[in-house]
């Protein structure tokens, strides 16, 4: 069993997993910068300055003067605004994944590209000469 371990572990597709999530990871690190850095303090400039994760509406009738009040004293809340915020921040990450995999794949298409016109450029392939030569002996 500890043979079929190291060969499960071996293989190139879980070692690949293992550096995606890794990569993946670091790279959410960066997103996570963006949006909180960067462009939500746009978003909140556009909208006159509105921190939407602070809005709420008190359930226990005591009428906290902000979220963080309320969350303290236990009071239920129904925090609308961190809502609100999470739907922003999802909104602006999967765009953000969107054009890196819009940018991975164009240069990807473009390697593929200049490959397959290498391998046009240089000629057929052993491969080729050979089912032509079979094919040649056939006749």
């Amino acid at each position: 069993m500890l043979n079929e371990f190291k060969a499960f572990i071996a293989k190139g597709n879980v070692v690949d997993l293992a550096v995606g999530i890794i990569i993946g990871a670091a790279f959410m690190a960066i997103v996570n910068s963006l949006v909180g850095d960067l462009i939500n303090p746009l978003i909140g400039l556009a909208t006159g300055g509105v921190d939407f994760s602070n809005l709420f509406i008190d359930l226990s009738g005591t009428n906290p003067t902000s979220l963080a009040v309320a969350k303290e004293a236990g009071a239920p809340v129904f925090a609308y605004g961190a809502f609100i915020t999470a739907v922003i921040n999802f909104l602006i990450i999967a765009w953000v994944v969107f054009l890196l995999v819009k940018a991975v794949n164009k240069l990807k298409e473009a390697t593929a590209r200049k490959e397959a016109a290498e391998a046009a450029a240089a000629g057929p392939t052993e491969v080729d000469l050979l089912k032509e030569i079979l094919v040649q002996l056939k006749k």
